[in-house]
């Protein structure tokens, strides 16, 4: 069982202003049987208070998977990628290159998106749209791959081809 983050950037969530729809989405999504939401937070679009949750939750509370949604536009408040690269130790660059590729197949305002993935200590992050139907599009692109990432994080000495 992986145990998963799920942070919501967005000042008019935060503000109460706007309910948050994506973040609520992409805990439905998971899989409950190799998946549970342990975390749960909207943060505002400011650095310092994503970088602490990112932090918080990948130092202190050890969640294998921190899935961001909002913040990766070009906007000058979307700030969520350099936030999380802020607290990175490694890229996670195909992850993110996987999910603009699929999602320029439905929209040509993908290629807009910065969003990153990244390794803090043995926690995966990965940023994701704010919309919901952009979250869930984009998360199912790498749903597939994030059981065999994070058993790889926790140091699965097991060949990535194998059976």
């Amino acid at each position: 069982m992986f145990r998963v983050g799920i942070l919501t950037v967005s000042d008019k969530g935060h503000a109460g202003e706007r309910q948050d729809t994506a973040g609520p989405e992409l805990g439905r999504l998971l899989d409950p049987g190799c998946f549970q939401v342990a975390a749960y937070q909207v943060v505002p679009d400011e650095h310092e208070a994503i970088v602490a949750q990112l932090v918080a939750w990948s130092d202190d509370d050890g969640l294998d998977l921190i899935l961001t949604t909002g913040g990766t536009g070009l906007t000058p408040r979307d700030i969520t990628p350099e936030a999380t690269l802020a607290v990175a130790h490694r890229l996670v660059p195909g992850m993110t290159e996987a999910m603009r590729a699929a999602s320029l197949a439905i929209t040509p305002h993908a290629m807009l998106s910065r969003a990153v993935a990244v390794i803090r200590g043995a926690t995966l992050i990965i940023n994701l749209p704010g919309s919901p139907k952009g979250a869930r599009e984009n998360l199912m692109v790498i749903t597939a791959a994030l059981p065999h990432a994070l058993e790889k994080l926790r140091g699965s000495p097991a060949e990535c081809g194998a059976p």
